[in-house]
């Protein structure tokens, strides 16, 4: 029988891919279809967006916090991120998930499994670039928040609250380099107490990226077993 513990930590990588795309949502996502419920917000939004889109790649070195107090769970793992487009590379608990855009490839050297599985555009849960690019187009409330000095980096905090009262999400506050217009954190609060945060450490653009960045190429892993879910 799975402990609480074990069932979190499994959900873990799966919360972490959606987070690392609502950071990439927040940052290219166009709010104009938004009705504006806090002109500040859209405007350093907008700012946001315009800085992102003018960058051809993006790499990101992130650490990844999950807190529960009423379950004693404090989990922090470290991992990065390639973005292009729609394309990505997640390297995160010894897992590496690739999405070339029409296909998920979960390699998992623990195991020597390569598991490869189509986008579902009817799974609600499923991490897909449609879904991306409309995920804040409704259902969430957003507003200015507290001002935070990050080490001589002024943070804007921007709290987007769901509107559905099913949504098992609190709040979610994004921090903003004032600065640089750069995403700095995404903190995720759940109704059952659990709160989830993505630091980011280091934020790159324009990276020389291989022609197979995103490209699975099963010639390097012989020895493992492909499972095709598809």
């Amino acid at each position: 029988m799975k402990t609480k513990i074990q069932e979190i930590q499994n959900n873990s990588i799966t919360k972490l891919t959606k987070k690392c795309f609502q950071m990439a949502v927040i940052l290219l996502l166009s709010f104009t279809s938004i009705q504006a419920q806090d002109k500040k917000a859209k405007d350093l939004l907008n700012e946001v967006t315009a800085k992102i889109k003018s960058y051809d790649n993006i790499v990101i070195d992130f650490k990844y916090s999950l807190n529960n107090a009423k379950e004693n769970i404090n989990q922090d793992s470290k991992g990065n991120v390639t973005m292009k487009g729609n394309q990505y590379v997640l390297n995160f608990m010894g897992v590496t998930k690739i999405f070339d855009g029409q296909k998920t490839y979960t390699i998992v050297p623990e195991d020597e499994e390569v598991t490869v599985s189509k986008v579902n555009e009817k799974d609600d849960a499923a991490i897909t670039p449609s879904k991306m690019l409309t995920f804040f187009n409704s259902g969430y409330k957003y507003n200015m928040d507290i001002v935070q000095n990050v080490k001589g980096r002024k943070i804007q905090y921007i709290k987007l609250a769901p509107t559905s009262a099913k949504d098992q999400r609190k709040e979610i506050l994004l921090g903003i380099d004032v600065q640089t217009k750069h995403i700095y954190n995404l903190i995720e609060t759940g109704k059952n107490g659990t709160k989830t945060t993505l630091t980011v450490n280091s934020f790159k653009t324009n990276q020389p990226l291989s022609k197979n960045q995103f490209t699975f190429v099963a010639s390097k892993y012989p020895k493992y077993y492909i499972n095709k879910l598809d």
